[in-house]
């Protein structure tokens, strides 16, 4: 094998795919589609389908690892159902494949979850005729990578391409009759584990292969249903949008002073629903004159007047909508975050999680003692006097709470891309705490 090149290990998953992108564009020419391989490929794929301006989904496959060793690839199972075995391993090993029944049992369901997760209702990719990559961050053994080149082989594509940043020797030789073209950066001798040809190898959530999906626009309409409301709230009427998911787990009402119709929010908002929560996008500021809300923020005013506005949203999705006896959480943001606290103290019994972005949350202090539902503080900077404002009134609240600082958030609003942490941050604490009602 050739020699590591100088400009190895890779900084990060999305640089892997960048520098893939030229090598593998010759082999991307009839219809093609990028099928990563979750979670680690996701994000090496998405760069590269981006590059090539290719279609993107995933591929859901899971190893089968030895029991008690599970690095120990032996097998691999392929989301049509196959179960693949690497035989000569389990004899060098001297293991039946009857011991494995039990860990094939569990990574099975594991694969079903996952595949629910990532794709919910939403069919199998469309393959027959189409020039096809397989894309993860790295092949050590081959087994996972042999199983899902199978399972698209019988599919009928027009060619099936492996590729990836980095792979062992004995990885690439297994492979090679695998794929109709394989392309690896680097086959290095001295390979030892992929994740020591990267800076950059944070484990990823399946939050974070959700956030990946829907920004590269993996969220079809025709799995939601989507509608414009109106809600009346006391003398005025809140324009909102509600989409609900085929597969309901959950909602999620997310609130703005103004802005909900702002591509990012909506990005966030798609994470959610591919995970299974409805939401409700709601602006609760009205048309009032600008200066008129500031002077009411600035002396708490209008923590409540937004606070009853979002009780109101809140009463409406429990009567009016399929959502009715599902979990609710409430996700707060800018002028809105001390109103999502306002109203969490005033319905406990509704509000499972809640989640607040920015804002003057200390504006809702009369109503901080009594937040029962567990509360995510996530902050838009490191500025030492934000942080104490937070942190005070986080020491307010009586139910469980954590502050966090979103990594890049400080531009959300300004245009940057890196909302994808927002979103995870939130969907993790949601998952994390709607349970389901037993009422």
């Amino acid at each position: 094998m050739n020699p590591v090149p100088v400009s190895l290990p890779f900084t990060d998953r999305s640089e892997a795919g960048r520098r893939l992108a030229e090598r593998v564009r010759a082999y991307a020419v009839n219809d093609p589609i990028v099928l990563a391989l979750p979670r680690g490929g996701v994000p090496v794929g998405a760069e590269l389908a981006r590059r090539l301006d290719a279609d993107f989904d995933v591929l859901v496959v899971r190893k089968i690892g030895l029991p008690g060793r599970p690095e120990t690839g032996v097998g691999a199972i392929s989301e049509d159902g196959h179960v693949y075995f690497d035989d000569l391993a389990l004899a060098r090993l001297r293991v039946p494949r009857q011991a494995l029944d039990d860990t094939v049992k569990e990574e099975r369901a594991e694969l079903d979850r996952r595949r629910r997760v990532y794709r919910g209702e939403r069919s199998a990719p469309r393959i027959a005729g189409r020039d096809c990559v397989v894309v993860d961050d790295g092949v050590a053994t081959g087994g996972t990578a042999r199983a899902a080149l199978r399972m698209v082989r019988q599919a009928g594509p027009s060619q099936v391409v492996l590729a990836v940043p980095v792979a062992s020797p004995e990885a690439v030789e297994l492979l090679r009759e695998e794929a109709d073209a394989l392309v690896v950066l680097s086959a290095p001798d001295n390979f030892h584990a992929v994740g020591e040809w990267y800076r950059d190898f944070d484990q990823l959530s399946d939050a974070d292969v959700m956030a990946i999906l829907a920004e590269r626009g993996r969220v079809r309409p025709e799995e939601n249903t989507a509608r414009a409301v109106r809600i009346r709230a006391g003398q005025v009427y809140l324009d909102g949008d509600l989409t609900m998911p085929s597969a309901l787990r959950g909602a999620v009402v997310m609130a703005f002073g103004e802005g909900r119709t702002d591509p990012r929010w909506r990005a966030i908002a798609s994470v959610f629903q591919r995970a299974g929560y409805a939401t409700l996008l709601l602006d609760l500021w009205t048309e009032a004159s600008a200066e008129d809300q500031a002077e009411a923020e600035a002396d708490g005013d209008d923590a409540r007047a937004m606070g009853e506005r979002l009780n109101a949203a809140v009463t409406w999705m429990r009567r009016a909508t399929d959502a009715a006896t599902e979990p609710l959480g409430v996700f707060g943001a800018g002028a809105a975050a001390p109103a999502a606290l306002v109203t969490a103290a005033e319905r406990p019994q509704d509000l499972g999680a809640v989640v607040v972005y920015g804002g003057r949350i200390d504006l809702a202090e009369a109503s901080l003692p009594q937040v029962r539902a567990p509360a995510l503080i996530l902050l838009e900077s490191r500025d030492s006097f934000v942080r104490e404002l937070n942190e005070w009134a986080r020491g307010r609240m009586s139910a469980q709470t954590d502050l966090r600082v979103v990594s890049g958030a400080e531009q959300l609003l300004q245009g940057a891309q890196d909302w994808r942490h927002m979103a995870v941050e939130a969907l993790d604490w949601f998952d994390q705490h709607l349970a389901p009602r037993t009422d």
